[in-house]
């Protein structure tokens, strides 16, 4: 069980490196995105149907470890990046949702700080971290969620609607890749 739960999370990390190589939001990085969720997935119900990561040599869990935290912080971009991308197919405000991202600059590095630094408060055994990095987050952004100045192609509902999404997804993915670590 527990070479199986690491090819999976090895086999993550790879399509979560993969999906950062295509234009964001192309069919070939959901795809890799969809892969590195699949990946994940099997490696929870692994665990799940298992006694967990209880009982595992320290040694193993370490290795774990160390293919987890980046895959919560290099994952969690491409996978926010095809969410979105889903969100705006076929939306008739999907133009101004796209130009959103302009608007929300650094996301990408906001993001994958965000998804470190939960990964790593939640590993840390003090979930209250997570309440902190949104709190700031929001406050730091909240200037540029009620900005007047925006481009007039983009509305404000869409800055709000790609920073709610981008957030939740890219908060869910690193929790997600914590809980995988903590399963007992």
């Amino acid at each position: 069980m527990t070479a199986v739960v690491l090819a999976l999370a090895a086999a993550g990390l790879l399509f979560a490196v993969l999906a950062w190589l295509p234009n964001s939001g192309s069919t070939l990085a959901i795809v890799f995105s969809g892969l590195m969720l699949g990946c994940l997935t099997a490696a929870a119900i692994v665990l799940l149907t298992g006694h967990g990561v209880e009982g595992w040599r320290e040694a193993w869990w370490n290795i774990l470890l160390l293919l987890a935290g980046p895959l919560a912080v290099s994952g969690g971009g491409p996978l926010t990046t095809s969410v979105l991308a889903l969100v705006d197919r076929g939306n008739t405000r999907s133009q101004s949702t796209q130009q959103a991202g302009e608007v929300l600059r650094g996301g990408a590095l906001i993001g994958a700080l965000e998804r470190g630094a939960i990964f790593g408060s939640i590993v840390a055994g003090w979930p209250e971290g997570v309440a902190i990095v949104l709190a700031i987050k929001g406050l730091a952004r909240y200037p540029e969620l009620r900005a007047p100045d925006q481009p007039a192609s983009v509305t404000p509902q869409a800055v709000a609607e790609r920073f709610i999404i981008g957030t939740f997804t890219s908060v869910l993915w690193s929790v997600t890749c914590a809980g995988i670590l903590l399963s007992r």
